[in-house]
């Protein structure tokens, strides 16, 4: 039996990387995982590559229309919600003096706003036991250049978490932080192309002390434990999978 056997889970940005990885792992342990993200196509490709077990809902986070449909079908098809990882994000390198109001409020508004209100909407679902994972980063807790603003809306989740810990007290549901490191991921790759790659993947091997860059799987293999009963005593918790990045 799979440590997810018969849990409904919800994961948003999943399109791709560590979303993708995570919808993977969590229905090879038993789940059945609802998939969203804005882009139909690879929605449509990731589901086709993780089987029956996975519902794809193209949808945007920002949008609370899309939220709603996102949530009511998972209500229609399965009535409740045991796992909802708010995964979904974006940023871009804008170093001070050539930050633009349009990136602030993309960044803001997808990494805050949508982590804010996807938690929300799913909450009439989730019942005791339940688990929130949201998507953290070594950025919430060190400064990084011309990623600032990147940096504070992950700063904000974790703040989100150790509130919502509070909120959600009495109610047996759990919400706790995962913050990976550098992970080779397309968002991490779009980052790379606008700084130059090579240069960018040598700083953050540099940075790093486990001496490799992860892999999605990696992250995912931590989201599975945070997902599953083995962390059913933390909440309000961040853990980090950085290869130590942010430790030392």
């Amino acid at each position: 039996m799979g440590r997810l056997e018969g849990k409904i889970a919800v994961i948003t940005g999943a399109n791709s990387g560590i979303g993708l990885a995570a919808a993977k792992r969590f229905a090879a342990e038993g789940a059945h995982v609802y998939i969203t993200g804005r882009r139909q196509e690879e929605l449509e490709q990731a589901a086709a590559e993780l089987g029956p077990d996975v519902t794809a809902v193209q949808g945007d986070v920002t949008k609370a229309a899309d939220l709603d449909h996102l949530f009511e079908t998972v209500r229609t098809r399965h009535g409740r919600i045991d796992i909802l990882f708010s995964n979904a994000g974006t940023g871009a390198l804008e170093p001070l003096g050539q930050i633009t109001e349009a990136g602030f409020d993309q960044t803001f508004g997808l990494n805050v706003r949508g982590t804010v209100f996807t938690v929300q909407k799913a909450l009439p679902l989730m019942q005791e036991g339940g688990s929130i994972i949201l998507t953290g980063s070594t950025t919430g807790v060190m400064g990084t250049p011309a990623f600032s603003i990147y940096s504070a809306t992950k700063a904000a989740v974790r703040n989100l978490a150790r509130s919502w810990a509070l909120d959600l007290k009495g109610t047996g549901i759990r919400v706790n932080v995962l913050s990976p490191g550098a992970t080779r991921t397309p968002g991490l790759q779009n980052v790379a192309d606008a700084a130059g790659a090579a240069t960018m993947y040598e700083a953050l091997l540099a940075q790093t002390p486990a001496g490799r860059i992860a892999e999605p799987e990696d992250v995912a293999a931590v989201a599975l434990f945070l997902a599953s009963d083995d962390s059913r005593v933390m909440t309000g918790s961040e853990i980090f999978a950085d290869g130590g990045m942010a430790q030392v």
